[in-house]
């Protein structure tokens, strides 16, 4: 229902409507020189949003239409880890489109904001940031809370990725081996990652009863939360349960530091009171021990790959590597040390064409 009334020398139209809860709302403009503009536009908004409640809702600020929509759609189907991400982006939302309405955003708009984010955030950064926002507007373009879709053909920039060294050589490996402490709860766990080639949250989720003391076995079965210390969790994938064969020494101070501590069968090895040491503290303990080697620093992850690199080097089968690292398959393996590969087969020429010519 619209009326209109004249309020000093101008006009102004009044439209009448109900919202979600049933409740009549109105809608008001003034400052139309004559009565026939006021009805002019109020004709022109009726018909370009026949849904008067969604041309309202479009009048949200977007950080507060985008949190209201991540604790609708999103925290009760993804998991905890998942939802933090969605809060981050929230957390930038606020500060990047802050004070924005939904109503106001323009492709262009959204683009400047994408770009402003993509000068101090990488590709992958400003890809995973996008795709989130881009899920929740596309709802509100369905819902005809907004008339176009701003996120339309968005071009992603983002700073290069920093190129990181990911692997020890052998010399660096031998020479942290010897200055790592096995007493020491954060330096075993860097020693077993060197010799196993285990993932972070395989070390944590260790048991005594992991550990065959008579074979040199360590069973990787489970996994520890290491994020949220919600106990333990299943492997990555299926593949991720293997057995690893490991030498006596190292076997041995396991064994010593399971027995010093006197941790049960099922209990964790390297996690007290069900909290772990997580990947942050690892890392900086990791880096501080190489810097104080002078050698270059590497993540923790790559102690895995150093593992891997170190056995490949040493001509172990491809397919024996790929089931001690709990691949899913040899073809991950191969694309992710197919450097290594590669130089392997030029060493492996150069050994064919050596012997072709002892046989003449």
């Amino acid at each position: 229902m619209v009326s209109y009334r004249k309020r000093g020398s101008v006009w102004q139209y009044e439209i009448s409507y109900k919202d979600t809860s049933g409740k009549y709302k109105k809608l008001r403009k003034s400052g139309f020189p004559r009565k026939s503009d006021a009805i002019s536009a109020a004709a022109q908004l009726q018909t370009n949003h026949p849904n008067l409640i969604s041309f309202q809702s479009g009048k949200q600020i977007f950080s507060d239409y985008f949190e209201h929509w991540i604790n609708l759609y999103k925290k009760p189907t993804v998991s905890n880890i998942t939802f933090i991400k969605y809060q981050n982006t929230l957390q930038h939302a606020k500060q990047l489109f802050k004070g924005i309405r939904l109503s106001d955003l323009s492709r262009t708009v959204y683009q400047q904001k994408i770009n402003k984010f993509a000068e101090t955030h990488s590709i992958r950064t400003v890809h995973t940031f996008h795709k989130q926002l881009k899920s929740a507007l596309l709802d509100a373009f369905d819902e005809k809370i907004i008339s176009i879709d701003p996120t339309r053909k968005t071009v992603i920039n983002g700073t290069p990725p920093r190129k990181q060294r990911m692997t020890l050589d052998y010399k660096e490996t031998k020479l942290l081996v010897k200055h790592l402490d096995l007493n020491m709860l954060e330096d075993l766990v860097i020693y077993v990652a060197i010799v196993t080639g285990m993932r972070f949250a395989e070390i944590l989720g260790l048991t005594p009863a992991d550990i065959d003391t008579q074979n040199n076995i360590i069973s990787i079965t489970k996994t520890w939360d290491y994020k949220f210390n919600s106990g333990f969790k299943p492997t990555k994938t299926k593949s991720s349960q293997r057995d690893i064969v490991v030498d006596s020494e190292t076997i041995k101070a396991i064994h010593k530091f399971v027995s010093h501590h006197k941790i049960p069968e099922t209990n964790p090895i390297f996690v007290y009171n069900s909290h772990s040491i997580v990947s942050a503290e690892i890392n900086k303990i990791l880096s501080s021990k190489l810097n104080g080697l002078g050698i270059a620093r590497i993540p923790f992850h790559g102690l895995r790959h150093t593992h891997a690199s170190i056995l490949l080097y040493s001509g172990v089968n491809l397919l024996s590597v790929s089931k001690r690292l709990g691949h899913s398959n040899v073809t991950t393996t191969q694309q992710t040390y197919l450097h290594i590969i590669k130089e392997m087969e030029e060493q492996d020429d150069n050994k064919i064409i050596i012997l072709l010519q002892a046989i003449k």
